[in-house]
């Protein structure tokens, strides 16, 4: 049998904190150390169907963005969702993932380090034996986990995460941290943690950016009409502002906010034309009655999409919310926006310490 490389395995406390971007961030800097690296997600959740072929979207993009080649990517042992539940269910799957991931990963070479992204939190996958802890203890990986910062409180949440992780723990990061608690977190709750023998790798500043989604992402959710500046698809909004109220009212309520997206009826045309003078990047509006061209112009003019729906501004702003909720990194600028952010905040030479690597380059 090969000898086969270290594992890592990124794993976070709950959904949606921040394990891709950990791993675009964390894996530039260990190329540029001149690490051998391959990348994979055991369970995959991020599905697309490609030439009859299912596969992982964040897989597909962290490989590109890596420029991995084909035997740096580890394969993806199990599509999740209700079909393949179903199937577990009733006994229809009676795969045994564990003697997989073995066959897979542990007989093939791959390098120096494989960084796979765990499930969405840490019991996720357990149904086909896939959960986190499981394949930590078959590839007899190492952990970092990833936890979103809500309050000090998240402190309870990486205990309670450490002690069912035990020894594989390497360390943690603290994500999303809002610039007025930063202080705070890198002397208290920093000090602390390590005082309790977990090591915090980084403490990541909140960005707005990272949780930004595209336009062309909210055409997708939306199932949209695209009425203008379709050219311009790749504007990020960072934030969702509702033209419900009187033009007076709105535009002040406009000019505090930033590269939003702000839903209307498609009658409110002195809302929309509020909207397209401040820092606005797409209009949505609902109702699907069409803007006079005088609204049409200016939006082209200003290179502002326009977007229609056949959706009450009730289904319209849940929508948005869910799609912000479950933002992912999967634009270039936001890829760059990790890169920086993990090579200012994350102290890579102690993970390379602690799971005994050497870099190749300094």
């Amino acid at each position: 049998m090969p000898k086969s490389a270290k594992y890592l395995l990124i794993g976070s406390t709950e959904t949606y904190s921040g394990k891709s971007a950990t791993v675009l961030g964390l894996s530039h800097q260990l190329q540029e150390k001149g690490l051998d690296i391959a990348y994979g997600k055991p369970l995959g959740n991020c599905l697309s169907t490609s030439d009859g072929t299912v596969i992982d979207e964040d897989v597909q993009f962290i490989t590109l963005s890596l420029n991995l080649s084909a035997n740096r990517i580890v394969p993806t042992m199990l599509a999740l969702d209700e079909a393949s539940v179903q199937r577990r269910l009733r006994g229809e799957d009676k795969t045994d993932y564990r003697q997989s991931l073995v066959e897979q990963y542990l007989q093939v070479p791959r390098g120096d380090l494989v960084l796979l992204e765990a499930p969405g939190d840490l019991t996720e996958g357990y149904l086909f034996d896939l959960s986190l802890l499981q394949v930590a203890e078959v590839l007899d990986a190492a952990v970092l986990l990833v936890s979103r910062y809500d309050s000090l409180l998240s402190v309870e949440s990486i205990l309670s995460a450490r002690e069912r992780v035990g020894d594989r723990l390497l360390g943690v990061v603290i994500n999303d941290v809002p610039t007025v608690h930063l202080e705070t977190v890198n002397n208290s709750v920093r000090s602390f943690l390590e005082q309790q023998g977990i090591p915090v790798m980084a403490v990541l500043p909140k960005n707005d950016l990272l949780r930004s989604v595209s336009v062309g992402e909210l055409v997708k959710q939306l199932k949209a009409e695209v009425l203008c500046r379709s050219d311009r698809l790749d504007l990020m909004v960072e934030s969702l502002a509702i033209g419900a109220m009187n033009v007076n009212a709105a535009v002040k309520y406009f000019r505090k906010r930033r590269n939003m997206a702000v839903v209307t009826g498609g009658d409110r045309v002195e809302i929309q034309q509020a909207a397209l003078e401040t820092s606005t990047q797409c209009l949505i509006l609902t109702g699907q009655l069409p803007p006079p061209q005088f609204i049409l112009s200016r939006a082209e003019e200003l290179e502002i999409p326009i977007l229609s729906v056949d959706l009450d501004t009730l289904t319209t702003v849940e929508i948005v919310d869910r799609t912000f909720g479950q933002v992912r990194v999967h634009e270039p600028i936001k890829v760059e926006c990790i890169r920086q952010l993990m090579s200012e905040n994350f102290d890579v030479n102690r993970l390379l310490s602690k799971l005994g690597l050497t870099p190749v380059t300094v």
